[in-house]
């Protein structure tokens, strides 16, 4: 059985983070009623003796021992890391894996990326490597985090480049929740567009998620849940964007977009935790989805997000109805796991490589070209050790290419079409 080790940046990323710990042990009691131990729960967990810490045995004289999670979480606030240990999941990690500073990264990408990057750098190095110790075979690392902040978007690409220097044959797929156009950090654009270029360059697959979308989501979702038809009856405690029902009991802000975002992450490996009948190994994402190196940006979609009282439509096999582009035909894996999500009787997640995302990045790099051109916040940038105006400019450069190479995929007949070089 393979492991995977989870590393969470920022704010969002360990909020999001908290909520994938809290849906996981969900999923594995709901499955493993007897609570042992098995190969399932080693993909995220590690089952520690405490015996001597405890005297040498329970009063049945058996032996004492406590989940850890495969974990490293990193914020340069105190405040979600303090919560998560004093909060009902504190259990499943030491103090040590939980790296922390007071006073943030003030939404300064500079800041999280140069400063707190060189200053916890063999802090969160250490951290990964105990992490990598205790995998018998170590098979990918989960990044979360978010594009908006400074924190997110410049620490978390930090130990992004951290994890491909110590850890090049370890796959490393990254969950990127990218700011609304409306967003409240002003600086947003530049936070998101200077990540933009790490994430290219060092990430094997990116999971771009919307804020915008999972606001439309859980707003559409609870809309239909209180109109009172017969015909929108949501079975309870069956919709994946419920905060209820796991360790936590009590729903808090956020919680509903966050969950989101952490089934498709158990979604996603499923099927390297329980049986089917078409298991499918992580690094077969990256092999069977991404053709062109760069252009590793997969476009998720879950389904179903609630379950109506009344209605149980499994689903079918899409790809004979699917017209599939000439330069990527074979870009197609499917996994079918026998474990469905709690309260389910059925889940599907797809993960898309196309040209649809192109449109998202072209909005990204108009928000970032309105600031850049009348250099407004700059000095804040600039101010930063190892930040110069040369990093914007390559930043811009990179956002740029990407879509120019989607742009020529999306008219593969072209003459100058396959200018781009296959992986390998």
């Amino acid at each position: 059985m393979t492991q995977s080790i989870v590393v969470q940046v920022g704010q969002c990323g360990n909020q999001v983070g908290c909520r994938f710990w809290d849906l996981v042990l969900r999923e594995h009691a709901h499955v493993n009623q007897t609570g042992v131990y098995d190969e399932a729960l080693s993909s995220f967990f590690r089952n520690v003796d405490q015996s001597r810490r405890a005297g040498g045995a329970d009063a049945t004289g058996g032996r004492i021992t406590a989940l850890k999670a495969r974990a490293v979480l990193v914020d340069m606030e105190e405040g979600v890391l303090g919560e998560i240990l004093q909060g009902p999941l504190r259990s499943l990690f030491n103090s040590t894996q939980l790296i922390s500073d007071v006073s943030g990264s003030g939404n300064n990408w500079a800041v999280g990326h140069h400063t707190y990057g060189l200053t916890y750098r063999e802090q969160i190095v250490d951290q990964v490597r105990k992490a990598a110790e205790h995998c018998d075979c170590l098979q990918c690392f989960f990044l979360i985090h978010s594009m908006g902040g400074g924190t997110g978007s410049g620490l978390g690409t930090f130990v992004l480049k951290l994890l491909e220097e110590e850890f090049p044959e370890v796959c490393r797929i990254v969950t990127s929740v990218y700011p609304m156009a409306e967003d409240d950090v002003i600086t947003s654009p530049y936070n998101s567009v200077l990540a933009m270029k790490e994430l290219t360059e060092h990430a094997d697959c990116v999971l771009p998620v919307d804020n915008q979308s999972l606001v439309d989501i859980v707003g559409k979702i609870q809309h239909m849940s209180n109109t009172g038809k017969p015909s929108c009856t949501i079975k309870k405690d069956c919709t994946i964007i419920s905060g209820q029902g796991g360790l936590m009991k009590v729903e808090k802000p956020f919680d509903a977009m966050n969950n989101i975002v952490a089934n498709l992450l158990l979604n996603i490996t499923s099927s390297a935790r329980f049986e089917g009948s078409l298991n499918m190994d992580l690094n077969e994402i990256a092999m069977n989805l991404v053709p062109f190196p760069r252009l590793h940006y997969l476009v998720p979609s879950l389904t179903p997000l609630y379950t109506l009282a009344d209605v149980n439509v499994p689903p079918r096999r899409l790809k004979p109805t699917l017209p599939f582009v000439p330069w990527n035909q074979e870009g197609w894996k499917t996994s079918l796991c026998s474990v469905p999500p709690v309260c389910h009787s059925h889940s599907l997640l797809a993960l898309a490589n196309n040209t649809c995302v192109k449109s998202t990045f072209f909005e990204l790099r108009e928000r970032f070209v309105k600031l850049y051109r009348r250099k407004a916040h700059l000095h804040h940038y600039l101010a930063v050790d190892g930040m110069e105006l040369a990093g914007f400019n390559e930043a811009l450069s990179s956002i740029s290419d990407l879509i120019e190479d989607y742009t020529h995929l999306e008219h593969p007949l072209m003459p100058n079409a396959p200018r781009l070089t296959i992986a390998t």
